[in-house]
């Protein structure tokens, strides 16, 4: 199967934890996509009132299959949020914000009671770092906190030309091995200037589903 066959085996594996769900959060990235749009035709569309989206494009792609979307201010917790990850460990700490959604999608996962990972095989590492860590960073402050990210031992780089839902930048660390995702996620958090960072290890996964091969893991 290709990379894009296996984000939509797990998008459809992903369904059945939306039945029965009247507000849904929804995250951002490909494999999100194809979730959506198997959601268009899925026979309990209707019987969802709307959904929580962590971007404007994932905002856009719902409403244009009919689902409202709602302010988490509006809603409260949610029961469910379904996303998808850059990088994810067999400890369901993960890597996001390769599409620069890093910030809301951190805010819907926490708001959320049981956060579901979609990801193709493609996606699972032991040690995460290989894929570059999104920093969201005030403007005002990319200079002072890249100075900061090269204490740590991580190489910052502009994300060019983008600027985020928040109006903010990116700031993406190359060369970091992750071994202690909580403490690193909390050390960069605590960086004046900083928005969040891509770790989502404070608050994992509960369920990762794998794309793999013929199958779809689930651990």
């Amino acid at each position: 199967m290709t990379q894009d066959e296996l984000k939509r085996q797990v998008a459809q594996a992903a369904l059945p934890y939306l039945k029965n769900t009247p507000i849904i959060g929804m995250g951002t990235g490909s494999t999100v996509t194809h979730l959506i749009d198997l959601l268009a035709d899925c026979d309990f569309k209707h019987d969802i009132e709307g959904a929580v989206s962590s971007s404007i494009k994932t905002t856009e792609h719902l409403q244009r299959i009919g689902i409202p979307v709602l302010e988490l201010n509006q809603t409260g917790d949610l029961e469910i949020y379904v996303d998808g990850a850059d990088e994810v460990t067999p400890h369901k700490k993960m890597l996001k914000g390769g599409g620069g959604a890093l910030t809301r999608e951190k805010i819907i996962a926490g708001a959320s009671k049981k956060f579901v990972c979609i990801v193709d095989s493609s996606k699972c590492v032991d040690v995460m770092g290989k894929f570059p860590l999104p920093v969201e960073v005030l403007p005002l402050a990319r200079s002072f906190v890249a100075r900061e990210l090269v204490k740590l031992g991580g190489q910052p780089e502009l994300r060019q030309n983008y600027i985020t839902d928040n109006h903010c930048e990116i700031l993406d660390v190359h060369n970091l091995s992750i071994l202690d995702p909580v403490e690193l996620e909390r050390i960069i958090n605590n960086i004046p200037g900083v928005v969040t960072n891509g770790l989502f290890a404070l608050r994992g996964a509960d369920v990762v589903l794998v794309g793999k091969g013929s199958e779809v893991i689930s651990y």
